[in-house]
C-alpha cells in the first residue's frame, strides 16, 4: 500500500467510527423472498449463501471494544486491499471501494440470526403467489414484454419465468436493497463465520467495478451481498451478467434489458430446457409408494405414467426424461412432476418452495392454473427447536438423522421415512407435531 492512500485510508475509517452506529441502524436486507428456506438456500449459484448454525463469536459491549473492533476491521480491510491489489485490481477501483468503507454491525447481527419459526409450503406460497403479485407480474409483463420476448429467443426461457423470479427476488424492482456491497462483504469476511466465501464475493466485487459496469454508490443490494433487481451475487454476475443493451455495461440495477438478460442466461447456463415446462401437478396412484418422492428419485415420465401418475388436469405428462415426484405438505397434501427446468431453478436458489413458487407464479401469469389440490392447512410447521427434538427422539430409537441442528435435510428425511415405515405410516418423510408427539411417547 503507498503511504498516501495508507493514511488516506486510516484517516477516513477513524471518521467512519463515528458514523458506524448510525450506518448499523439504517443498514437493511433486501426483501428476498420470505420463508424460501429448506436444505441450503443459494448454495450453489443463486442469490444467497448456504446458511449454517455455527455459533459466532461475540463482541463485548461498550465504546472500548466498538473502537477496537472499528481498528482490526480497518487492518483487515488494508490487507484484504494489498490482496486485492496483488490480484490486478487497480489503485483507483481500490481508493473507490475502501477509502470510505464502513463496518456494518447489523450485518453481523442479520447473518447470525436462526430463525425460531420455520412455514409451510402454502403458507409460504400464500404469500409469494399472492393475487397482489400475480396480477402487478401480468402489468409488469406487457412492460418488459420486447426485452422478454428477445432473452426468450436467445437463452430459450420464457419471459414468464425470468418476470417471476424477478418479482420473488426485488418485487418487480420495488426492493433489491439499500445496502453497499462492499461494506457488506467487507464486514462478512472481516466477522469471520464464512471469511472464505465473502473473500471470494468481494474480489469478485471489487472485479465489476474495475470494469466499470457500475460505480461503487450505485453496487447496493441486500445485507448478504446480493445484487440488483434478480439479486445475483459478485461471482454470478461475472459468469453470467449481460450487456443487452449494448452500452458497455451490465446493469442489472438500472437497465431492464440487462436485467432480463442476464436472469434468462443465468438459467441457461445452469440447465434450462427450451420448450419444457418446469413440472405438472400430478394425482399419484392408490398405493403409491411415497418414500419414491423424492428430488434424487428420476425416471422418464413414460415410467411414472405407467405406475399410475395422472396430470391433475388428465393432460399428458410432460416427455421428461428423468422426472421427479415432489410433494411439498407430504402424503396428505399436492404432487407434481418436476423436470430439469425445476432443478435449474433450485440452482438460481436452492430451495424447493422457492423453485415451486417460481413456477406456479410463471404459470399464474402466463393465464394457467395455481394449485388445484388442497392443501393440509390443518397441520402446523414444526419449530427449529422442535425439529431437534424430532431429530433427537429419531436418533434415540435407532434412525439416525444425523446432527440435531434444527434443519430438515436428507438425512432427517430418510430417517423419518425408515420410522414410518416401522410403523406401518406413509413413508414420505414429512415432519408434523402429530409424529413428534408419537416419537415421544414411552
Amino acid at each position: 500500500m503507498h503511504q498516501a492512500s495508507s493514511t488516506s485510508f486510516l484517516q477516513s475509517t477513524r471518521r467512519a467510527i463515528a458514523a458506524a452506529a448510525i450506518a448499523a441502524l439504517v443498514a437493511s436486507c433486501a426483501s428476498a423472498p420470505s420463508g424460501s428456506t429448506t436444505q441450503s438456500p443459494g448454495s450453489t449459484a443463486g442469490a444467497r449463501p448456504a446458511t449454517t448454525l455455527t455459533p459466532a463469536p461475540t463482541t463485548p459491549a461498550g465504546p472500548d471494544a466498538a473502537a477496537l473492533e472499528q481498528q482490526r476491521f480497518a487492518k483487515w480491510v488494508a490487507d484484504f486491499r494489498a490482496t486485492a491489489r496483488a490480484s490486478g485490481i487497480s489503485e483507483a477501483t481500490l481508493r473507490s471501494a475502501f477509502d470510505q468503507v464502513q463496518f456494518l454491525p447489523r450485518v453481523i447481527e442479520l447473518d447470525r440470526a436462526q430463525p425460531e419459526f420455520t412455514r409451510t409450503a402454502w403458507d409460504y406460497l400464500d404469500n409469494t403467489v399472492s393475487p397482489q403479485r400475480i396480477a402487478t407480474g401480468q402489468d409488469k409483463l406487457l412492460q418488459v414484454r420486447a426485452e422478454a420476448d428477445a432473452a426468450a429467443a436467445r437463452y430459450g426461457v420464457p419471459g414468464t419465468i425470468v418476470v417471476a423470479i424477478w418479482g420473488m427476488e426485488s418485487n418487480y424492482g420495488g426492493n433489491y436493497g439499500s445496502t453497499p456491497v462492499i461494506d457488506a462483504l467487507a464486514t462478512l469476511g472481516f466477522e469471520g463465520r464464512r471469511e472464505d466465501w465473502a473473500r471470494r464475493e468481494l474480489l469478485a466485487a471489487l472485479k465489476i467495478l474495475d470494469s466499470g459496469d457500475i460505480a461503487r454508490d450505485r453496487m447496493i443490494g441486500s445485507w448478504a451481498g446480493a445484487m440488483g433487481q434478480t439479486q445475483f451475487l459478485p461471482s454470478n454476475f461475472l459468469a453470467y451478467a449481460v450487456d443487452a443493451d449494448g452500452d458497455g455495461r451490465r446493469d442489472i440495477w438500472g437497465s431492464m434489458p440487462d436485467v432480463v438478460a442476464s436472469t434468462a442466461n443465468f438459467l441457461s447456463r445452469s440447465g434450462w430446457q427450451a420448450g419444457m415446462p418446469w413440472g405438472v401437478e400430478v394425482r399419484l396412484p392408490a398405493g403409491f409408494d411415497y418414500g419414491r418422492a423424492d428430488m434424487a428419485v428420476r425416471q422418464p415420465s413414460a415410467q411414472w405414467a405407467a405406475e399410475g401418475l395422472r396430470a391433475i388436469d388428465d393432460r399428458p405428462l410432460p416427455e421428461f426424461a428423468d422426472g421427479a415426484v415432489l410433494l411439498p405438505a407430504g402424503a396428505q397434501g399436492p404432487a407434481f412432476l418436476v423436470g430439469p427446468n425445476f432443478r435449474a431453478v433450485l440452482r438460481y436458489n436452492n430451495s424447493t418452495n422457492y423453485a415451486l413458487a417460481v413456477g406456479l407464479l410463471a404459470q399464474c401469469l402466463g393465464g394457467g392454473p395455481d394449485v388445484q389440490a388442497p392443501w393440509p392447512r390443518s397441520l402446523a410447521a414444526l419449530s427449529r427447536s422442535q425439529m431437534v427434538e424430532l431429530q433427537t427422539a429419531l436418533s434415540q430409537r435407532g434412525f439416525a438423522t444425523g446432527a440435531a441442528d434444527g434443519v430438515m435435510g436428507p438425512a432427517t428425511r430418510e430417517g423419518l421415512r425408515r420410522y414410518q415405515r416401522s410403523v406401518g405410516l406413509p413413508a414420505d418423510g414429512y415432519p408434523s407435531v402429530e409424529l413428534l408427539q408419537r416419537l415421544q411417547r414411552p
